[in-house]
């Protein structure tokens, strides 16, 4: 990926970021933009969005930031100027939970104890 892509996705990134926090309000539940991948014609780009809270909010959440696609476009491109305004598609991303998962099993792993490597020992036959 081009610097210039990664720059562009950075400061979408943000100003998505900014828009949601400054024009809605998600009672119970955390709502975070992970990432932005911008297509190289910058005609799309997927706004990967964490929510922290039950699937059904997650599912909530996502409805609601796609049904107000157009606002956050607006609002967001009043702020960056492109040549061509990408059309937005919001994600969940759980990527958050399954890092928390992995190392909660992890943690489980490390405290069970386990059996001698047999190659390690030390009076070998």
């Amino acid at each position: 990926m081009s610097q210039r892509l990664d720059r562009i996705n950075e400061l979408l990134r943000r100003e998505i970021s900014a828009c949601i926090e400054k024009h809605f309000e998600f009672p119970e539940v955390l709502v975070t933009v992970h990432d932005v991948e911008t297509a190289v014609d910058l005609k799309n780009a997927t706004v990967f969005i964490g929510v922290i809270g039950s699937p059904e909010q997650a599912r909530a959440v996502l409805n609601r930031l796609n049904g107000k696609r157009g606002f956050i476009q607006g609002t967001v491109m009043k702020r960056v100027v492109l040549r061509s305004t990408p059309l937005l598609h919001f994600k969940v991303d759980d990527s958050v939970e399954r890092g928390v998962r992995l190392l909660n099993l992890l943690d489980e792993i490390g405290d069970v104890d386990l059996p001698d490597d047999p190659e390690s020992r030390t009076d070998k036959l």
